[in-house]
């Protein structure tokens, strides 16, 4: 790794000898083309079938959604950016509590105006891939390491990694990972004497980027990058004179970005909505130990059938190495061991692989009782936030540089050893094959979705929602359903629901508010709920019926409808004509119970 100090003179660093510049330049074009080609093949069903959305993860999908018309509303109408109204009428929802991703939402408006918000998801999605990879291969190709093969090599797995494409089931926001090697370059420069404030300035602004995109792997990339610096202040001597500039750049850099965040992580923390720390379950979603060596379902080499009982869903695959890397890294970090960079790096990624094994070790899908450190640290603040699991993700970037300088220092061997060059080649070449075909992806599983009911496309729900009134579909949104927030992010969130699929802190007595995925239960939807898992209805009471209007009222609802294609549709219906004793209309594709009369 290199520093503006020793230019390219690090463990295996040199000026890049690709050739001329307009070679260098192909190279490049090249190198590019490649990740656009990655991207497209893993997304290529959805861009094939239009009509099409994430097989494994539609909730998800249905909330970036979602988010994208937010963003496109900030821009078009103003509106407050932090927290919407549109959603969980009457409090509404703290987005900076959530996953507002409003760094790409605001610069994508004219996509998300133009041509919908599940375009706008499908194009965060691509090019969240494209960028990360481009992003990563110009640090290591014109900083880290300045060679352009293993700088490929390198950008290439920090881009399309298991991992990666595990999160590419509708999580555009951690699959886009474009700023990380940005705040890595510009954390580089803060070294470079007499320009401690400008340096300062822009670290500090894209760290406010990448604090709007996901704050998760901010919090990872710091604790990496000062892992990294740590190593690089005691193995290098000669570095520690840049450490006065460092720091003053440092200070300038927490300046800009506390003051950019100030207000918004204000209104994150203790604004209306806030809550402390996830649920015990969430937190009790850790990387298996087995998966650090198996395979992903996304892979070549893996299938659902493998990797099913190691993980929660099919989208938090966030180790999924294979064997072969696994025993390649490990060999590479001994093998490299002379390079103080090289030791940051294995610290930093023993630190994140052992908290992300959570409370207690669990191996091949069974509890060990063996305890893990997470279970000393998750009640802290901040980390009470982190999903265990996630911490396995900042290793793909670690790796991703380790292969990287390994294969630039068998170039060096290569060239120190001509007469054995073509059998290093072929070695590297053998070990490279052997350890990352298995991992190449596969197109993301598709499936088709629901057309949305003519009712929202009309604008037929307008008259309803008329003098602050909400829209309340059956089943009321949450984990299991979602799609009401599709069709409410169709309608630029001009059609607000009642309730939704959310973060938001559990309110009742003794739960300590910690983060639910929706609002806390009312009696009318945990009675919707009940019918939905059950497909029957309970016996109503007088009270059950009095509950239903006194919730109607505040959800201050206008209008109930019920999707006919759900599969529990004759229950649900039946169940509301019950509660409120009004009869049902079919209209716009949808049933719908005009409670005006009831709420007014």
């Amino acid at each position: 790794m290199t520093t503006p100090e020793s230019g390219a003179h690090g463990a295996g660093g040199r000026l890049d000898e690709s050739g001329s510049p307009v070679r260098g330049r192909w190279v490049d074009a090249v190198a590019v083309l490649s990740f656009v080609l990655l991207a497209f093949w893993v997304t290529a069903r959805f861009w094939l079938h239009p009509g099409h959305g994430v097989r494994d993860n539609r909730t998800d999908q249905a909330q970036f959604e979602w988010m994208m018309a937010h963003g496109a509303r900030v821009v078009t109408d103003f509106a407050y950016p932090f927290a919407s109204d549109r959603m969980n009428v009457p409090d509404g929802v703290n987005l900076m509590a959530n996953t507002s991703v409003l760094s790409v939402s605001l610069p994508m408006t004219p996509v998300t105006v133009l041509f919908g918000p599940r375009a706008a998801f499908l194009v965060f999605l691509t090019a969240g891939m494209v960028a990360t990879g481009v992003a990563w291969y110009f640090l290591l190709s014109r900083v880290l390491i300045r060679a352009r093969g293993p700088a490929w090599l390198g950008a290439g797995f920090c881009a399309f990694a298991p991992a990666m494409v595990s999160h590419a089931n509708a999580h555009p926001n951690i699959v886009s990972q474009f700023v990380v090697p940005l705040i890595i370059w510009r954390t580089l420069r803060l070294t470079e004497p007499g320009r401690w404030l400008r340096n300062g300035v822009l670290l500090g602004l894209v760290i406010v980027w990448q604090a709007f995109l996901n704050l998760e792997i901010l919090l990872m990339a710091a604790i990496g990058l000062g892992v990294v610096i740590l190593a690089l202040a005691i193995g290098r001597p000669e570095l520690r004179p840049a450490a006065r500039h460092f720091g003053a750049g440092l200070g300038v850099a927490a300046v800009v970005a506390g003051a950019l965040l100030a207000y918004p992580l204000y209104v994150q923390l203790f604004g209306p909505g806030a809550y402390q720390g996830l649920s015990r379950l969430i937190r009790g979603y850790r990387t298996d130990l087995a998966s650090f060596v198996a395979w992903s379902r996304e892979s070549l080499a893996g299938d659902a059938r493998t990797s099913a009982h190691l993980v929660k869903n099919p989208t938090e695959e966030n180790a999924f190495f294979g064997w072969p890397l696994a025993v390649l890294v490990v060999a590479l970090t001994w093998w490299l061991r002379r390079n103080v960079v090289v030791l940051g790096l294995a610290a930093a990624g023993v630190v994140f692989a052992v908290f992300s094994l959570g409370r207690e070790i669990r191996f091949d899908g069974r509890d060990t009782g063996i305890p893990g450190p997470w279970a000393v640290l998750e009640k802290l603040p901040l980390l009470h936030s982190v999903v265990p699991t996630r911490w396995s993700l900042a290793l793909t970037p670690i790796v991703g540089i380790l292969l990287a300088l390994g294969a630039d220092h068998t170039r060096t061997l290569a060239r120190r050893h001509p007469a054995a060059r073509r059998q290093i080649r072929f070695a590297t070449a053998t070990v490279l094959a052997m350890a990352l075909l298995p991992l190449l992806p596969t197109p993301l599983p598709s499936v088709r979705l629901d057309q949305t009911p003519a009712f929202v496309t009309s604008g037929a729900w307008r008259p309803y929602v008329a003098g602050g009134h909400s829209i309340v579909t059956l089943p009321l949104p949450d984990t299991d359903y979602a799609d009401p927030l599709r069709w409410a992010a169709e309608t630029r969130l001009g059609m607000p629901l009642a309730r939704g699929y959310f973060l938001y802190p559990d309110t009742r007595p003794g739960r300590g508010r910690v983060a639910l995925f929706t609002a806390p239960p009312r009696p009318t939807s945990s009675f919707f709920i009940t019918i939905r898992r059950t497909g029957g209805v309970p016996p109503i009471t007088p009270q059950d019926q009095v509950a239903a209007v006194t919730d109607l009222r505040y959800w201050r609802a206008g209008a109930v409808i019920l999707d006919p294609r759900l599969r529990q549709a004759d229950a649900l219906g039946r169940g509301m004509t019950a509660l409120t004793g009004i009869e049902p209309v079919f209209t716009g594709g949808v049933w719908l119970w005009d409670v005006r009369p009831l709420v007014d």
